[in-house]
């Protein structure tokens, strides 16, 4: 069986937006029933020399959804992560990223396979097909980003685990 860029991408980065949405809300839950400010989680770095929280929200949604802008324009950067988004704002980006996913078709997909695709950083140029840029740089990325904010939320005490971060897996006859 052939597998299509549309199931190995799309599909697999809607998967993690919808747990991400999800564990963002426990994780929120968990905040207001501890007295916990959620800008303290917003603004929190796991390292000194790590991005913040608000980052790795960002970066999920620019690595997913705006990757598969990044594709369809052919060029694709890094996140602004200068934006000062509170705990809100940073679940509906997700949200949008999510809702910008849904909308669109495989065919829609499929159609870049093989196509060319630029990380652009600064002067510096990455070339990439498509299907590169999707599987090698940017499904990375998703997984990094949200991993690192699941794993800020469980350092809070968030009462988040495995099956948040996972999300809901493609069982056979639901999907």
């Amino acid at each position: 069986m052939a597998i299509s860029l549309y199931d190995a991408t799309i599909r697999s980065f809607i998967q993690t937006l919808e747990a991400t949405d999800g564990f963002l809300q426990k994780g929120l839950d968990h905040l207001l029933e501890k007295g916990i400010d959620p800008q303290e989680v917003v603004d929190m770095q796991l390292a000194p020399d790590m991005f913040p929280f608000r980052f790795q929200i960002i970066s999920v949604a620019h690595h997913s959804f705006g990757a598969w802008e990044g594709v369809k324009s052919g060029v694709f950067g890094p996140p602004n992560g200068a934006q000062s988004l509170d705990y809100a704002a940073l679940q509906g980006l997700v949200r949008d990223a999510l809702a910008g996913l849904k909308a669109v078709t495989p065919d829609e997909v499929n159609a870049f396979e093989g196509k060319d695709v630029v990380f652009k950083l600064g002067e510096r140029a990455m070339p990439f097909t498509a299907e590169g840029f999707l599987l090698s740089f940017s499904m990375p990325n998703v997984h990094f980003h949200a991993s690192t904010a699941y794993g800020m939320l469980r350092a809070k005490g968030a009462p988040i685990g495995k099956r948040d971060y996972m999300g809901m897996p493609r069982i056979k006859g639901m999907g």
